[in-house]
C-alpha cells in the first residue's frame, strides 16, 4: 500500500516514521514565543529608547559642548575686582604683620600678571626680581592704564 501524506505538501517522508526534520514547526516552542516576544517588543522598546534616551544624550552632548566653550579662568571682570581689592589693601600699608604684607603683596603682584595675561598687556613685572619688583610693579600698573583698566575707578 501506498503511505498515507498529511497535507497537500507531504509533510510525511515516504516511509512513515514522522514529520522531515527541515519543517517550520520543528522548532521547541519556547524558541518560537522568545522570537514571537522579540518581535512584539521591539517596536516599544524602542520607540521607549526615542523618547526617553536619546533627548537625555543630547542634553548630555550640548553640555560638554558649552563646558568646552567656556573659558579656562575667571572672567576679567572678578580679575580687575580682586586686583582693585588688592591694591587698596596694598595702598593702606597698616599690616599686622610683616607675613600679611608680604602675602597682600605676592597676591596683587599675581592678580596684576594674571590681569596682563587676560588683555595680553606686556608685564614687566613677570620678570623682575626682588629689589626691582616695587618699580616693575608700577610699569606693570601703568600698561594696565594704558590698555584701559582703571585700577583706582572714581
Amino acid at each position: 500500500m501506498f503511505p498515507r501524506t498529511t497535507g497537500g505538501n507531504s509533510s510525511r517522508d515516504a516511509f512513515g516514521e514522522g514529520y522531515h526534520p527541515s519543517m517550520a514547526g520543528d522548532r521547541p516552542v519556547l524558541l518560537g514565543l522568545l522570537l514571537y516576544v522579540l518581535v512584539a517588543a521591539t517596536p516599544s522598546v524602542l520607540f521607549w529608547a526615542a523618547l526617553r534616551l536619546l533627548p537625555a544624550a543630547v542634553t548630555a552632548w550640548a553640555e560638554c559642548r558649552r563646558r568646552k566653550d567656556a573659558p579656562a579662568g575667571p572672567a576679567l571682570e572678578c580679575v580687575v575686582a580682586n586686583l582693585r581689592r588688592l591694591r587698596r589693601e596694598v595702598c593702606c600699608g597698616c599690616y599686622r604683620t610683616q607675613v600679611r604684607r608680604m602675602a597682600v603683596e605676592a597676591a596683587y603682584d599675581d592678580t596684576l600678571l594674571e590681569c596682563c595675561r587676560l588683555v595680553e598687556v606686556d608685564a614687566p613685572l613677570a620678570s623682575a626680581d626682588a629689589h626691582e619688583r616695587p618699580f616693575a610693579r608700577l610699569l606693570t600698573e601703568a600698561a594696565l592704564e594704558n590698555a584701559g583698566i582703571a585700577l583706582d575707578p572714581p
